[in-house]
Order: structure tokens, then sequence, then C-alpha cells
């Protein structure tokens, strides 16, 4: 007798599960709806401010063109939705968090925050470092090499996805810290396991540089250097705060 008793209550977890979630997922959404909105008078601004880094370094009379008709129109409005995700994030995260902390264990929760927390941060500092460092460092040398009787005039659409991809993969590669750290949580490496590896580390640092970044070696130590540092710094992490197997459940 207790079976259908035991089906109806999975059920009903399940659908409140399920109700939840779908509450979390439209307060995220309606959070970067409202940014969205607010963000839309000065999606042509924010396009201006994104475009500087390669208009400062363009031959005088030279300028970004629009190759489609709708591209002064659609190419601002895609900023402007980026931009409400980029200043969203916390919320959605935040909504993340509420709706998968009830089921962690309470040493996960310990460590969950402050890596999501360190997580949200070194995305940011990975795209700021990209926009005031690696793109002028990177725009400064491609309008150098630009072939003689050659005019440079990139499209508003094409730049636009060029500087977002590599605002997310800096972003991303800014994680090594964080990821360092889990997989310690996890028991797949350790301290000594990370120190011996820092020359493996290094190769791939500057091997994943070279595969993201513009076709420069200023540009692909700029991103190489800092994951060294901070996977340096991740294995510092771990010395301090990580204990072997922190994220597995505690036994018994």
């Amino acid at each position: 007798m207790a079976a259908p008793d035991a089906d109806v209550d999975l059920q009903q977890g399940l659908f409140s599960h399920l109700l939840e979630l779908r509450t979390r997922l439209l307060k995220a959404c309606a959070t970067v709806l409202v940014v969205l909105l607010a963000l839309v008078p000065f999606a042509n601004r924010l396009y201006t401010e994104l475009a500087a880094p390669l208009v400062a370094r363009l031959p005088e009379g030279s300028h970004l063109i629009a190759t489609e008709v709708a591209s002064p129109f659609v190419t601002p409005l895609k900023l402007a939705f980026y931009a409400a995700l980029f200043i969203s994030m916390p919320m959605i995260l935040y909504q993340l968090w509420a709706f998968v902390s009830p089921g962690l264990y309470k040493h996960e929760k310990r460590l969950a925050r402050p890596l999501l927390a360190a997580a949200l941060v070194l995305f940011y500092v990975g795209c700021a470092f990209a926009y005031f460092l690696v793109l002028p460092a990177a725009f400064r040398f491609l309008t150098a090499i630009t072939p003689q009787g050659v005019e440079m005039m990139t499209d508003i659409t094409h730049y636009l996805d060029f500087v977002m991809l590599m605002f997310f993969a800096f972003g991303l590669c800014f994680e090594v810290p964080v990821a360092v750290v889990v997989l310690a949580a996890m028991g797949i490496v350790d301290v000594d396991k990370l120190r011996s590896s820092r020359r493996y580390a290094i190769v791939g640092a500057f091997a994943i540089a070279a595969f993201i970044t513009p076709p420069d070696i200023t540009s692909m130590i700029m991103l190489a250097v800092p994951m060294c540092l901070l996977y340096e710094l991740g294995v510092l992490a771990v010395r301090w705060l990580v204990k072997p197997g922190a994220l597995k459940p505690d036994a018994g």
C-alpha cells in the first residue's frame, strides 16, 4: 500500500521542483528584459564605446561600415542584449544558486558560494582585460600590417561578433583558479600534482592563447602570462582552502 503513496509523493516533489525552476527562470528572464529595455535607448552609444579600441587606431578618414541594410539598427540592439546579459549575470546566478542550493551538503555550500562569486568576478575581469589591454594591442598590430593600397573598413556586425568572442574567450580563460580549486576539491588533483604539472600548464596556456588571440605575439603573451599567474593563484587557493575530496559527501 505504501508504493502508490510513494509514487504520488515523488510526482508531487518533481512537480514542485519544476514549478520552482519555472519561477526562477522567469525571474532571470525578467531581469534581463528590464535591463535590456533600459539599455535600448543607449544602444548606439554602447556600440560607439565598444568600437573605440578599433576606431582610435584606424587610419585617418577610415571608419566602420554596415554591409547589410538592417545592420545599423540590429547590431546595436544585439550589443544591448549582450550587455543586458552581462549586467544581469549576478541575478541569473543567484536564481540558479537558490534552485540548487537546497540539495547541496553543508560543506558543498561553504565551498560553492565563494567559488561562484569568484567565477563571476574573474569573468568580468577577463572581459575588462580584453577590452582595455588586449584589443588595443591587437588592433594596433592588425592596422599596422594592412597591405599597401588596402583600406581597412570593418563591418560593424563582424566587429561585434569578434569582440564578443574575445570577451567570452578571455572570461573563460580567467576561470583557471576556479577550475583548479574544483578539481582539487573533487579529489582529482592535489597540491603536489598541481606543482609537478606546472610546466604542462604553462605550455597549455601558451597553446590556448595562440589559438584564441589574434595572430600577434603581443596578444598571445597578454593572455598566456595571466593564465599562468592565475594557475599559480589556483594552486595557492588549493593549499589554503581545500581539503582533498571536499566536494564528496561525508562518510555515513
